[in-house]
């Protein structure tokens, strides 16, 4: 294991953080609220740690796939930490486990809260909530592959664990390139969302936070209800984002280089907008005859289908109050989730898309045994590697939300509550249904609970693997041989 390039690339992964901060340092100096003090020493806390951790040069500057692994699930845990910190600090959140709690779902952009009062908190500690989702969404590790190319060696690794989905490629030749493409990208939808909101009269601040929520699929709104007092142009235009942020990225990047077949022709794209345009639709007609009329009806249903496939968790309407049927949309949309490539979570399309033709081959084999036509998908033949590793993914996807729900369990709460809100956490979408449903949050939970909610935020934000690696024997035995094999080197 490269222990000094895990070193080097956590110490970026702080400095990062630490200048991200200043933003809402720039906003108490705005609003005149004396928090920003807090978070300019934070900052400077974080960045001078990860200067320290940057400062020695490595001689291997390989990063292997554990090394990836073990440097992505480090990284995401000590941003959880350093970011909670303004919280505790200010005492706006006075426990250390909400605390938390609260930056573990903004950064996973899952955007569940403790938080019973969101209008009560400084626009310091708003701005940093929505700034999570920003910096979680495309990833910090892929930032840092945009603008320090120069960090190692087998780089796609670093990109591979981080970004959500089945497979992460290289769209154009060299992967810093891709991560810069990726980021352009990102941040020109952030800002044209902005506009737009802007636009139609919503408030500036508002209009900031919310596309950071957006762009990262997160959730974090600045009012307590949400989005249900927003007017319907602002939830139109935030429907509409929702979805541009939940398809996979290579799609506008096809569309950038002109590759408009490939674009349009990605098989992931059209089943999700298929999903999308069904799930509209069914809604609509099912929530039609306890709304006020058809528009009242399409622009809900648009807008909690949008939200809950995307994983952002934003809400213009109470959805635990719709018919069975809506809300058992809803439960299989959580599980569904976003693109692959995309800032969203959930199981992804693609995984589902997969598992679908191999079922669909798997029968065909009963009637032609002889076939040994290869899946395809997009034109290309899957490779056996990629369809075990969505097996293996599904397989331990299952096996974390069985025990995950036997541990809230113990809260001793109705199923419904107990089951939407694992799915909730570790899909990242932020509300479920009954207890943790729109118009409610997590602070019921102990804080036990709460720690295995952090847990599954972070996995499911991390596709798993990354935190899973640390309860690994296999992990400290690499971890004891690296140290190991230092102190030989300086023995002799």
């Amino acid at each position: 294991m490269n222990t000094s390039m895990i070193r080097k690339i956590l110490g970026q992964v702080l400095m990062s953080e630490g200048a991200f901060m200043l933003l809402p340092c720039l906003v108490s100096i705005i609003y005149q609220e004396h928090e920003g003090f807090v978070y300019l020493i934070v900052a400077l806390a974080a960045g001078l740690s990860g200067f320290l951790l940057n400062f020695k040069k490595p001689k291997n500057t390989n990063i292997y796939i554990k090394d990836g692994l073990v440097v992505t699930g480090l990284s995401w845990i000590a941003m959880t930490v350093f970011g909670c910190l303004p919280f505790y600090i200010t005492q706006e959140i006075p426990s250390l486990i909400d605390a938390l709690f609260e930056t573990a779902s903004g950064l996973s952009t899952t955007g569940s809260s403790i938080l019973t009062d969101i209008e009560a908190m400084s626009h310091t500690a708003l701005m940093w909530r929505s700034l999570t989702h920003f910096i979680g969404g495309m990833g910090v590790l892929v930032f840092l592959l945009a603008i320090l190319p120069s960090s190692g060696g087998s780089t796609i690794n670093l990109m591979r664990a981080e970004s959500p989905g089945p497979s992460v490629g290289k769209v154009v030749p060299k992967i810093s390139q891709t991560a810069r493409l990726l980021y352009t990208i990102y941040i020109t939808l952030t800002v044209l969302e902005f506009i737009l909101l802007a636009a139609g009269g919503m408030p500036v601040f508002d209009a900031i936070c919310s596309s950071f929520g957006t762009a990262g699929t997160g959730g974090f709104g600045v009012r307590n209800d949400s989005f249900m007092s927003y007017s319907p142009y602002v939830q139109y235009v935030t429907s509409v984002f929702m979805c541009l942020f939940a398809c996979n990225f290579n799609f506008y990047s096809f569309i950038l280089l002109k590759q408009f077949r490939k674009a349009f022709g990605m098989e992931e794209i059209i089943a999700f907008a298929c999903i999308i345009f069904a799930s509209v639709a069914t809604v609509t007609v099912n929530v039609l005859p306890q709304s006020a009329n058809f528009e009242n009806a399409f622009r809900n249903s648009f807008f909690t289908v949008s939200s809950i496939i995307s994983t952002t968790g934003f809400a213009n309407v109470d959805f635990d109050t719709w018919p069975m049927l809506s809300k058992f949309i809803i439960v299989l949309l959580m599980f569904v989730g976003a693109c692959a490539g995309s800032t969203g979570g959930g199981i992804k399309v693609s995984r589902l898309h997969i598992l679908a033709k191999t079922i669909r081959k798997s029968l065909k084999g009963y009637f032609h045994p002889n076939n040994i036509k290869k899946i395809q998908m997009d034109g290309r033949p899957i490779e056996h590697e990629v369809i075990r590793s969505v097996n293996v993914y599904l397989a331990t996807f299952l096996a974390v939300f069985t025990v995950s729900v036997f541990f809230i369990s113990f809260e001793n709460l109705d199923p419904v509550t107990t089951f939407t809100s694992v799915a909730a956490a570790i899909n990242n979408i932020g509300p479920g249904l009954a207890g943790v449903g729109p118009t409610c949050n997590f602070s019921q939970f102990s804080d036990f609970s709460k720690l295995i909610f952090i847990f599954d935020m972070l996995a499911g934000r991390l596709e798993l693997f990354p935190l899973l690696v640390f309860i690994s024997p296999d992990f400290y035995k690499a971890l004891t041989g690296s140290a190991k094999t230092r102190i030989k080197k300086l023995k002799d």
